[in-house]
């Protein structure tokens, strides 16, 4: 069974940065591409960012465009979300899911899903 483990969420004060990883068990990255979603209080479930397994077709919501970076060490089988200047309104619970194949944003094309991690920035 696959498992992913996001961590690295916290509180930080606005302008802030948080560097989160999403940690993949198993030889499931083969050929897997990985998204990062996020779900605020009363609100849906969105795409963040998204990177392919060989990491040359990636996506950002328009929302994290220049402040967040998405990156992936496939010999760590590891996805990061490194994300900068961070404002209130990325309060929310963020989870990494993965998916064979090509990137998607949508959240019912991804098949794995982890616990999701806490990210508060406070103003």
């Amino acid at each position: 069974q696959v498992q992913l483990v996001e961590s690295g969420g916290g509180l930080v004060q606005a302008g802030g940065s948080l560097r989160l990883s999403c940690v993949a068990s198993g030889r499931f990255f083969i050929g897997y591409a990985v998204g990062w979603f996020r779900q605020a209080p009363r609100k849906e479930r969105e795409s963040v960012a998204a990177i392919s397994w060989s990491g040359d077709t990636i996506y950002y919501a328009d929302s994290v465009k220049d402040r967040f970076t998405i990156s992936r060490d496939n010999a760590k089988n590891t996805v990061y979300l490194q994300m900068n200047m961070l404002q209130p309104e990325d309060t929310a619970v963020y989870y990494c899911a993965a998916r064979r194949g090509t990137v998607r944003t949508i959240v019912g094309e991804y098949d794995y899903w982890g616990q999701g991690t806490q990210v508060t920035v406070s103003s």
